[in-house]
């Protein structure tokens, strides 16, 4: 059965049912910019940023939540479009605190960078917005509303990424804020902080506290990799500067999609500790002295295979740790079972 077909920017093309214009556009090559749009959630059309001409509609619509209809002209590069756009970008840096020169943001600010796109250096919006004191009294989230620009992806992040459900919209008018239930801080809330919240923030609204001030983002390098907390398999992305790791975000992956957990994201800070063993120690005449992991590990075999013929293999166990993959895990019980002949065999994790 034939796809329905619209037009867009003059050309015909196919789209499934229930497509909204967004993306439709995305999957012909058709920039259209967003603001307030997350993957994976509801579309709101809050920030009016994907506005496009609908021949026919009374006014400029949302693409991002208008759904594609068959016979549909659509228009996304025409001067009403460019001149709605401009002006709602003003609007927004008109609302607040943008200074880019000291925002953590700088450099990966959507709303930067659509300043930049538009070539707007000067605002013609002055007025009174409504501030609240920054919040940073948990060791985790800054949360700056004089930067936030209300387009409620954190909102979104939370309640339908992470289902948490922490945070939503409060108050009204020029005191309309991002609340907790009871407008109370971050560590007296239910929120979990996982730091959805702060991934999906377009803006400088939420940062990483342990990241402000360690790097602009054209300074850090990514390494992808697996998150060692857990079994799960959960990819995320190191953000590094000169060999030290400064922030983590999430990484789209087959088993956590874009998503992090509070240890995923916020511990890291054990890979750099002064604490941390980096080499083998052998115990002698009561102190331990470095060793290579060949002569390591050949001592705990011989200590191993000296306890098993004494004693009997009963006499030895092992506790697996949940800080290694599923197969790794597999691998140790193997080893105790098949190997050493010992069912006595626990993990971490229960304990």
């Amino acid at each position: 059965m034939a796809k329905p077909t619209m037009t867009l920017n003059g050309k015909l093309v196919e789209f499934d049912p229930g497509q909204t214009i967004l993306e439709v556009a995305t999957q012909n090559g058709v920039e259209i910019p967003t603001l307030c749009w997350l993957k994976d959630a509801t579309p709101t059309g809050a920030c009016r940023i994907c506005l496009v001409e609908v021949k026919g509609a009374r006014t400029l619509v949302a693409s991002c939540a208008m759904p594609a209809g068959p016979g549909m002209e659509v228009s996304t590069d025409t001067p009403q479009v460019h001149t709605s756009r401009r002006l709602n970008i003003e609007l927004l840096l008109a609302s607040g605190n943008h200074n880019c020169l000291v925002c953590e943001k700088n450099g990966t600010c959507k709303l930067q960078a659509l300043a930049y796109q538009y070539g707007i250096s000067d605002i013609r919006f002055k007025g009174q917005t409504q501030q609240y004191a920054t919040e940073d009294s948990n060791p985790l989230i800054v949360r700056d509303f004089s930067r936030c620009i209300l387009c409620g992806r954190c909102v979104q992040a939370c309640n339908e990424i992470q289902v948490n459900r922490a945070i939503g919209y409060g108050y009204r008018g020029a005191a309309s804020k991002i609340v907790t239930s009871g407008d109370q801080p971050y560590h007296l809330s239910d929120c979990v902080f996982c730091g959805q919240c702060v991934e999906a923030c377009p803006v400088g609204a939420l940062t990483e506290k342990k990241a402000v001030g360690q790097g602009r983002s054209y300074e850090l390098k990514q390494v992808r990799t697996t998150c060692p907390y857990c079994g799960v398999g959960c990819q995320m992305l190191l953000h590094v500067k000169a060999g030290k790791i400064v922030k983590v975000t999430a990484a789209q992956g087959p088993s956590n999609k874009g998503r992090l957990c509070v240890k995923g994201r916020f511990g890291y800070d054990f890979v750099h500790s002064p604490e941390r063993l980096t080499t083998p120690l052998i115990k002698e005449n009561g102190q331990f002295r470095e060793a290579s992991w060949e002569e390591a590990l050949g001592l705990v075999a011989k200590k191993f295979k000296e306890v098993k013929k004494e004693h009997g293999p009963g006499a030895i166990a092992g506790l697996s740790s949940a800080r290694t993959t599923n197969e790794e895990n597999y691998l140790f019980q193997k080893l105790f079972r098949v190997g050493l002949g010992t069912n006595n065999v626990d993990h971490c994790a229960r304990l």
